[in-house]
């Protein structure tokens, strides 16, 4: 019997608060297991679109990420199958990426759509911290969005080993804890962009200038290599 194929997608950016939920989440996931090989596990990220050679692979879909699903900050919800378009059409998913709807639109037109869809989501309390991490409210709610997936992926017949080998997605400067403990004060690196600019509403910005003192006409290189 032939193995279904599953992935466990996180989508979200680790840049911006609690929009990086589901990259946190399969983080997690990595350290704390290890997984047959019918089954991916994934740091989406922000790729939007170019996510849908992996997901039109997949039998079996399990996707996690902060969504605003207009409930108490840091609850945890399931959606599941033909109910996970039509939610993400009446909801934004990830404020700052494209759109995993149309993600899954784009899967079904090309006739690879999964078989079976879960979507795990936390309701983000934060998402316009630059640098920030996650909220407490919404960090306690990693443990119990794998137990989620888990149970799910244990009605499949997939059970992972738990192990202590820390497997790392991406540069070991993003992991959560080096993250949180290296970031700089506010005193030193603005959370919203640069204080200079936001409140000085005397500033004035004037067009590049020659050394004799004219504006500087740009260049159009186009048609010329």
């Amino acid at each position: 019997m032939t193995k279904p194929n599953v992935l466990l997608l996180g989508i979200g950016n680790l840049l911006w608060a609690d929009e990086g939920f589901g990259v946190r989440v399969v983080e997690q996931l990595l350290k704390s297991y290890v997984f047959p090989e019918n089954v991916t596990v994934m740091d989406g990220g922000t790729q939007g679109i170019y996510l849908v050679e992996h997901v039109g692979q997949a039998d079996i879909l399990v996707v996690f990420d902060a969504i605003d699903f207009g409930f108490p900050a840091g609850s945890l919800h399931q959606i599941h199958d033909d109910d996970v378009p039509n939610f993400l059409g009446a909801k934004k998913i990830s404020l700052h990426q494209t759109g995993f709807q149309e993600v899954l639109a784009m899967a079904q037109l090309l006739g690879d759509y999964p078989k079976r869809l879960l979507l795990i989501g936390v309701q983000p309390v934060e998402l316009e911290d630059y640098g920030g991490s996650l909220r407490p409210v919404v960090k306690v709610q990693i443990k119990p969005a794998i137990t989620l997936a888990l149970n799910y992926l244990k009605t499949f017949g997939i059970e992972p080993l738990q192990s202590s080998d820390a497997v790392t997605l991406a540069d070991p400067m993003l992991d959560i804890a080096r993250y949180e403990n290296e970031r700089p004060s506010e005193t030193v690196a603005c959370r919203l962009g640069d204080e200079r600019v936001i409140f000085a509403p005397d500033i004035k910005i004037t067009p590049p200038q020659t050394l004799d003192g004219a504006v500087a006409v740009p260049v159009d290189f186009r048609g010329k290599y």
